[in-house]
């Protein structure tokens, strides 16, 4: 198997940087594809809005997925974003099937930004003195999702 790069890490710092970036790009393809799925099957009467926060969302993920498998890159490490590999490692919670109500894809989209992001501070916990690099990556990832996060709890403070 080639290795384009080799990593200037120890084994065990190697490993932690590794599995906290694989984790990240995990979490942030199914999320990527949670917030596409409840584009595609969003029904209100809010619907433009709804979309448009949607694909913003997808925006901004798809650019900290391909952050984040360039610095696993940078590291010497292959990405794994396979579709088994996402169901198998993922935190997200899935979407029920069908069309859904717009607060239902609001709160569901709330909820997912949040168990990605409290697995996020544990990555930057983890990377914390082995890798600066990947801590302040992930820290500026869950920073960017927390006021995403926000901004998606205001639409439920204005629909109650």
């Amino acid at each position: 198997m080639p290795e384009p790069r080799t990593s200037t890490f120890d084994a065990k710092q190697q490993q932690i940087s590794e599995d906290a970036l694989r984790a990240t790009v995990i979490d942030l393809i199914d999320l990527s594809l949670i917030a596409k799925q409840a584009r595609w099957n969003v029904i209100d009467r809010d619907l433009g809005p709804i979309q448009a926060a949607l694909d913003e969302l997808v925006s901004v993920v798809r650019r900290f997925t391909d952050a984040a498998t360039g610095r696993a890159a940078a590291l010497g490490f292959s990405n794994d974003g396979q579709v088994v590999t996402v169901v198998e490692d993922s935190g997200a919670l899935a979407l029920p099937d069908g069309w859904q109500l717009g607060n239902a894809v609001v709160e569901a989209i709330v909820d997912n930004l949040a168990i990605v992001i409290a697995r996020l501070r544990g990555r930057t916990q983890a990377t914390r003195t082995n890798d600066p690099g990947t801590r302040d990556l992930l820290v500026g990832i869950a920073a960017r999702l927390e006021q995403l996060r926000w901004m998606w709890q205001a639409q439920l403070a204005m629909a109650a």
